[in-house]
C-alpha cells in the first residue's frame, strides 16, 4: 500500500476588479499639484485638456495646477496658455 500524500491545499480563484487589472483601461482623476499629482480615482490614463488624447499616468509630465488640466506634450500646454492669457 503506497502511503497518502497530505491533502494540497485549493488554489483560490481571484478576479480583480477594474482597478487591479492594467489591461483595461479606464481614466483616473487626478488633483494636479506643484511638482506632483495625486490619484483621486485609480485609472490607467487622463485625457490632455487641448487634444483629448489619452495621457497614461506614467508618461504624465505637463499639467496646470491653477486650471487643473493634464496635457499630452509641451505644444498644448502653451496653445492653452496662450488662449488664456
Amino acid at each position: 500500500m503506497l502511503p497518502r500524500l497530505p491533502d494540497q491545499p485549493t488554489a483560490k480563484l481571484q478576479i480583480m476588479n477594474r482597478y487591479e487589472n492594467p489591461r483595461i483601461p479606464s481614466e483616473a482623476r487626478v488633483r494636479y499639484l506643484d511638482g506632483d499629482y495625486q490619484v483621486e480615482t485609480p485609472g490607467t490614463f487622463v485625457r490632455c485638456a487641448v487634444t483629448g488624447t489619452a495621457i497614461p499616468l506614467d508618461e504624465l509630465k505637463y499639467w496646470s495646477v491653477a486650471r487643473q488640466e493634464a496635457y499630452v506634450d509641451a505644444n498644448a500646454s502653451m496653445k492653452r496658455y496662450l488662449e488664456t492669457h
